[in-house]
């Protein structure tokens, strides 16, 4: 059995997968390392959860440490190596595996994008930064401040590349690209070729290695889909807070930001801690409610679109559509925060009389076969779907918020926290309660749901990292 020590990796990386129970690569790292090692630029195809971010961060790390001494090389504002991406989520998850292996061979990194201040990035930029994980609409805003420089960049490269094309980020990815240097190393990876990823191809990368595995459109194997007819919206609320009410972690997935909110706010009332994530939280309030559903503190997830592609968290056994999205690549990708890295899962859409005709086109265009089953709350086969009952958590009172709990400033006084609902709810400044969105004002500043530009304030906390989660199975399904 192939293991990362056999590709000639530095050994201090080795041992730093090794330390993270990491011995044996995933096929597309097992396609791609032998090409990105020796320096060829690559095209990596493959659906999300099959082990990109490993398949490029190794080859990034080792290259720019093989070049020589990373303290001598490194200068201010001029990084060596360049990951794009398309969301404020994953590059933080980017740079949390990055960060590790780099810093095993003495290199530096940091993380640019929207939604924050930009005063902290400038001074990771001054002090020197081998490689930026950065997405492009910050990154290109301070370029134009001429605030940094890529003409040092040696490994450049762009990660789900056809969710940047979704977003409309390609013009400006085109425009970074221009400023890296033309004999650098290029690295791009991406489920689908479509919508102008295959122009990006052709322009920036020189004869590249094609390595597909898994495309989007390639339904996982431990993934069993379940479509699930309600009367009305009535019935449809009560099978989703039954959906909701297990013990391991899932991620519910709205059409809105409103709907999200409403939801999430909906469950914690109803005695099952829930946190929202969506485009009108800042992002601080963003990666507290992450942190609190990664870390154990709630099981539940209630998010918009933004989430398909931006969270990269272990162990989430069900997804439920509480709305169908309007098209398959946008459920193939929601429906991939489960079944990651060899793990089972389950995914659920709930679906109204009305709704039959676009889930029937929806599912087709995604291949796969499942046949709907209809349910009325209290269904045998939500049992099934859901396992163990977690136990009802009764929604603390929310007293008046000190000011520091207000402003973000600190983490508050005299608030509980026994029970993990109200730890996670610490992170908001309101126990028991949902994280708020943004003001009106700050609404109307203008954030990008992905890449936005600076809120007019900051919220601060986060939450401690706990908890695991069990696998469910399921009744009335089809595997795919």
């Amino acid at each position: 059995m192939t293991t990362f020590a056999d590709f000639g990796l530095p050994t201090p990386v080795v041992r730093v997968l090794a330390d993270q129970g990491i011995t044996t690569p995933f096929p597309i790292q097992t396609a791609t390392l032998p090409d990105s090692l020796r320096g060829a630029d690559v095209l990596g195809r493959g659906r999300t959860g099959s082990g990109k971010t490993l398949a490029f961060a190794l080859p990034l790390v080792a290259r720019l440490a093989a070049a020589g001494d990373a303290a001598q090389r490194r200068r201010p504002r001029r990084p060596r190596g360049l990951v794009l991406c398309p969301t404020r989520e994953l590059a933080n998850q980017i740079e949390a595996v990055v960060a590790p292996l780099a810093q095993s061979l003495g290199l530096r990194t940091t993380t640019i994008f929207g939604g924050v201040s930009q005063h902290r990035q400038v001074t990771a930029l001054d002090a020197g930064v081998d490689i930026l994980v950065a997405c492009p609409g910050r990154l290109e805003d301070l370029l134009n401040q001429k605030l940094l420089t890529l003409d040092a960049v040696e490994v450049t490269v762009l990660d789900e590349a056809d969710h940047m094309a979704d977003l409309g980020f390609l013009p400006g990815v085109r425009r970074i690209m221009d400023r890296t240097p033309k004999k650098g190393q290029r690295l791009l990876f991406s489920a689908t070729l479509d919508n102008g990823v295959d122009q990006l191809v052709q322009r920036f990368l020189t004869t590249p290695v094609q390595h597909s595995v898994d495309p989007a459109e390639s339904p996982v194997v431990e993934m069993t889909h379940h479509v699930l007819e309600v009367a009305d919206a009535d019935a449809k609320k009560d099978v989703v807070h039954h959906l909701a009410s297990g013990q391991g972690r899932r991620v519910l997935f709205t059409r809105t930001k409103h709907q999200a909110k409403k939801l999430a706010k909906q469950l914690t009332t109803a005695g099952i801690p829930a946190v929202d994530l969506h485009g009108n939280l800042s992002q601080n309030a963003r990666e507290r409610n992450l942190e609190a559903f990664s870390g154990g503190d709630v099981r539940v997830l209630v998010a918009t679109d933004i989430a398909a592609r931006g969270i990269h968290v272990d162990e989430i056994e069900l997804v439920v559509h509480v709305d169908p999205p309007a098209e398959h690549k946008a459920y193939l990708h929601r429906s991939g925060r489960t079944a990651r890295a060899g793990s089972g899962g389950d995914v659920v859409t709930v679906m109204l009389p009305e709704q039959r005709q676009d889930v029937r086109a929806l599912t087709r265009a995604a291949r796969i076969d499942v046949k709907p089953v209809p349910v009325r709350p209290g269904d045998p086969r939500l049992d099934a779907l859901v396992g163990a009952l977690a136990a009802p958590v009764r929604p603390t009172a929310a007293p008046a918020a000190p000011p520091a709990a207000r402003t973000g400033r600190g983490p508050g006084t005299g608030r509980t926290r026994s029970a993990a609902p109200a730890r996670a709810a610490a992170t908001s400044g309101r126990p028991g309660h949902v994280a708020p969105g943004p003001s009106g004002a700050e609404a109307r500043a203008g954030n990008h749901p992905a890449d936005g530009m600076p809120r007019r304030r900051r919220r601060g906390g986060a939450g401690r990292r706990r908890g695991g989660a069990a696998a469910a199975g399921g009744a009335g399904s089809a595997r795919s």
